[in-house]
């Protein structure tokens, strides 16, 4: 591929939706959960997407994961995508190291890779020597590392996390930013993080896309030019926080942190 080529290939969306609509239900029961939804993702992209409960955040997710089908309108997908929720949602009986080759196994990738793969991963995301170790004896934080190492193992592209970090207490929050960050950056991962937390939104994103409820549409979107890495506290994202916080309210969307 030459330099021009390669230009070319990193303007072209990895993610597109145009006039994305989902509706459930029919007659009396119908309600519209997402409408007339449009949003580009660029390869390598940290996109954050923030409202208050009930906006069609995960409704959007599902859609880009492929385990629902929209209403109305186009979705393109250009690469594999992986999806983080909010529990690390691991299988109990098998160990950190287990889980994380599960995904390999389901890839066929050949048994005699699969071991040192896991222990990369489990690397990559801070996790040597907890490999043996079962759900139940790592913290909260750590679950969610393993989970990452699992998306990691499933070669996305594009990796969906829906509230990762909601769970979580602040100072442990505050690490994963970090680590998140430096790991998605580093495999090049273009990312739709969801958030009902204003400040995340904009510690974490390249771009920030607020979204409004009933029906769940986009209202707003907003390039974060700051330099990385950032910190929560810092006056320059508090103040990004409140004006798009304030942009929200003006629109009868208030309950957002």
């Amino acid at each position: 591929m030459t330099t021009a080529e390669a230009a070319d290939a990193n303007t072209i969306p990895i993610l597109e939706a145009v006039g994305l609509t989902k509706v459930f239900g029919t007659g009396d029961d119908r309600t519209v959960a997402l409408q007339d939804v449009s949003l580009d993702v660029a390869p390598g992209e940290f996109v954050t997407v923030v409202g208050a409960s009930g906006c069609g955040k995960s409704t959007l997710l599902n859609l880009i994961a492929g385990l629902d089908q929209p209403s109305a309108g186009t979705l393109t997908v250009r690469g594999n995508v992986a999806l983080m929720f909010q529990d690390a949602t691991l299988l109990p009986w098998l160990t950190a190291a287990e889980n994380v080759e599960l995904a390999l196994k389901l890839r066929h990738v050949p048994k005699a890779e699969r071991r040192a793969r896991t222990a990369e991963l489990l690397g990559i995301v801070q996790l040597d020597g907890w490999g043996s170790h079962r759900p139940h004896e790592l913290s909260g934080g750590m679950r969610q590392r393993v989970a990452l190492a699992r998306c990691l193992a499933q070669d996305a592209q594009i990796l969906l996390m829906d509230e990762p970090l909601g769970a979580l207490d602040a100072m442990t929050r505050d690490h994963l930013h970090d680590e998140i960050e430096t790991v998605v950056r580093d495999q090049g991962l273009a990312v739709v993080f969801v958030t009902h937390n204003m400040r995340e939104a904009i510690r974490l994103g390249d771009r920030v896309v607020l979204m409004g409820s009933h029906p769940g549409r986009i209202l707003h979107e907003e390039l974060i030019p700051l330099p990385h890495p950032r910190v929560m506290d810092s006056p320059e994202i508090a103040t990004r926080a409140a004006d798009l916080t304030r942009r929200l309210k003006s629109q009868g969307h208030a309950h957002v942190g």
